[in-house]
């Protein structure tokens, strides 16, 4: 039997309102039998811990998206720590940098980042990140505030091994999605077939990233699984090993019982 953990899952958008409960029982049938839903704004948010509070295989995570910085306030803040009180709250995220969509300047992005990995330390989390074309200042950032005790993630990671590894050296895990399975994306795989195995988690970010062969679609939960299969195609492993070892990953990381 395998048992697979989506570290990172949006069912808590609109492309999923009304479904849950068909998603969590098809992500059951191909393994996938725990799942943290990220919120990133305050209506996701809301809905991350309402989705914890109704399914007892669903956690959340909970921060404020790099491409909402320029909301981020004191109100945001009070909002965001209440929330991390939740009792399924796993961690503080999806934080970061994101220089793709560019909603605020670099500036503000970095201080809300920098702010945000304070709070999780403060709050004995481990926090999540979101980094679109801008790796190395994210590993600046992250370098200079120090990752806490609870650690982090690198969320639908999309860089090279060599940048995994200094990640990696910060004290964070390296988490993969369908990005893996991408024909082109040949950085991924080479850190997906080499980083070691308890450094490394799975998810989907559904509804985006839809792994081969589902690419083009709309992600599912369930397609995990298709996550686990290529990490253990490129590693000459069985799925259900490169399944158990994630989950245990995720199960330490985020201090849960088995």
């Amino acid at each position: 039997m395998i048992t697979i953990f989506d570290t990172h899952t949006h069912l808590n958008v609109e492309n999923f309102t009304g479904k849950e409960q068909e998603e969590i029982a098809f992500a059951h049938e191909l393994g996938v039998t725990r799942m943290n839903v990220v919120g990133f704004d305050h209506s996701t948010i809301t809905k991350a811990l309402e989705l914890a509070d109704r399914f007892p295989e669903v956690y959340a995570t909970v921060g404020w998206h790099p491409t909402e910085a320029g909301s981020y306030n004191q109100e945001t803040e009070d909002f965001l720590l209440a929330s991390l009180q939740h009792p399924k709250v796993l961690a503080l995220g999806e934080i970061g940098l994101d220089y793709h969509w560019m909603e605020d300047p670099k500036d503000i992005q970095i201080d809300v980042f920098k702010r945000q990995i304070q709070l999780s330390k403060e709050q004995d989390l481990p926090f999540v990140v979101h980094t679109r074309d801008a790796l190395e200042d994210t590993y600046e950032v992250i370098k200079e505030v120090g990752v806490g005790p609870r650690g982090g993630i690198m969320h639908s990671y999309s860089g090279s091994l060599e940048m995994a590894q200094r990640f990696m050296e910060l004290g964070m895990l390296i988490s993969f999605s369908g990005v893996v399975t991408f024909k082109k994306a040949l950085d991924v795989q080479e850190a997906a077939r080499k980083l070691p195995l308890d450094k490394m988690l799975v998810e989907t970010d559904a509804p985006y990233l839809a792994p081969v062969p589902k690419r083009g679609r709309e992600n599912k939960t369930a397609y995990t699984r298709y996550v686990v299969e290529k990490i253990a195609e490129l590693r000459g492993l069985t799925a259900e090993e490169v399944a158990a070892a994630t989950y245990q990953n995720a199960v330490r990381l985020f201090g849960l019982e088995q």
